[in-house]
C-alpha cells in the first residue's frame, strides 16, 4: 500500500469512532423527534465545521478542545438527564406498549413541537453532536494529513468515515422507528447522558483509561441505573395509587 493509501485508512479508521458517536447522536434524536429539524441542526454542524477547516486549516488541529468538550457535555446531560427521567417514569408505567391516545397527546404537550413551530431542541442537540465529533474529526484529519504531507489523502479518508457510517445510522432508521417511543425515549437519554458524561469530565481534565471505549462502560452503568430505577418506580406506583385512593 502507498503512503497515501496509508493516511486515507488510518485516517478513516480513526475518524469512524467519532463518526459512530455522531450518527448515534443524530439519529437518536432524529427518532425521537423528527428527523426534519434534526437534520438541519446536523446540516448546521456540517457547515460550521467546512468554515472551521477552511479559515483555520492546519492551524485548527491547536483548537483547545478541553473546554468546548466541557461545555458541550454539560448541554448534552442536561438534555439527556430530562429524557432519561422521563424515560424511565413512562417506561415504568406503560412497559414497552408503545402509544395510545393519551401518550399521543402528552407529547405534541409537553416534547413535539407544534406543526407551524420550529424544534430548537432538536436542532440544537444534532447541531451540537456534530459539531463536536466534527472538529475532532477535522483534528485528526489535519493532524494525520499534515505530518504525513498527505492532506487530501487525509481528508477523502475523514469524508469517507462519514459518508459510510451516515449511510449505516440511517439505514437502520426504520427500525429505529418501531421501536416504542417511551423506550426509545429512555435509550437516546441514556445515549446522550452518558456522552455528556463522558465529554464533561474530559473537559474538567479526566483522563479515561479506555478512552473512548469507556463510553460503552458508562452506557452499561446508566442502563443498570434505569433497570433498577423502573423497578423501584413499578413497585412504589402501586403504593402512591392506594394512597390516592384512600
Amino acid at each position: 500500500m502507498t503512503g497515501a493509501g496509508v493516511v486515507f485508512l488510518t485516517t478513516f479508521l480513526a475518524a469512524v469512532v467519532e463518526a459512530i458517536e455522531m450518527v448515534t447522536i443524530v439519529v437518536g434524536v432524529g427518532a425521537t423527534r423528527g428527523y426534519r429539524y434534526t437534520l438541519i441542526g446536523a446540516a448546521g454542524g456540517l457547515v460550521v465545521l467546512a468554515i472551521a477547516i477552511a479559515v483555520g486549516g492546519i492551524a485548527l488541529a491547536a483548537i483547545p478542545i478541553g473546554p468546548l468538550r466541557l461545555v458541550i457535555g454539560s448541554l448534552l446531560l442536561l438534555f439527556g438527564l430530562q429524557w432519561y427521567r422521563k424515560g424511565i417514569v413512562r417506561v415504568a408505567a406503560r412497559g414497552l406498549a408503545g402509544y395510545h391516545a393519551q401518550e399521543l397527546q402528552e407529547e405534541e404537550e409537553e416534547e413535539g413541537p407544534p406543526e407551524s413551530g420550529f424544534d430548537w431542541t432538536a436542532r440544537f442537540l444534532a447541531f451540537k453532536g456534530v459539531t463536536l465529533e466534527g472538529l475532532e474529526i477535522a483534528i485528526i484529519v489535519v493532524s494525520f494529513g499534515a505530518s504525513a504531507g498527505q492532506l487530501g489523502p487525509s481528508i477523502l479518508g475523514g469524508a469517507a468515515a462519514i459518508v459510510v457510517i451516515g449511510a449505516t445510522g440511517f439505514a437502520i432508521k426504520g427500525p429505529l422507528e418501531r421501536i416504542p417511543r417511551s423506550f426509545l425515549q429512555l435509550v437516546v437519554g441514556t445515549l446522550l447522558t452518558s456522552f455528556g458524561t463522558f465529554w464533561a469530565l474530559e473537559g474538567l481534565g479526566v483522563t479515561w483509561p479506555q478512552s473512548d471505549g469507556d463510553i460503552v462502560l458508562l452506557l452499561v452503568f446508566y442502563a443498570l441505573s434505569a433497570a433498577s430505577f423502573i423497578g423501584l418506580e413499578r413497585r412504589a406506583r402501586p403504593r402512591l395509587l392506594a394512597v390516592a385512593q384512600s
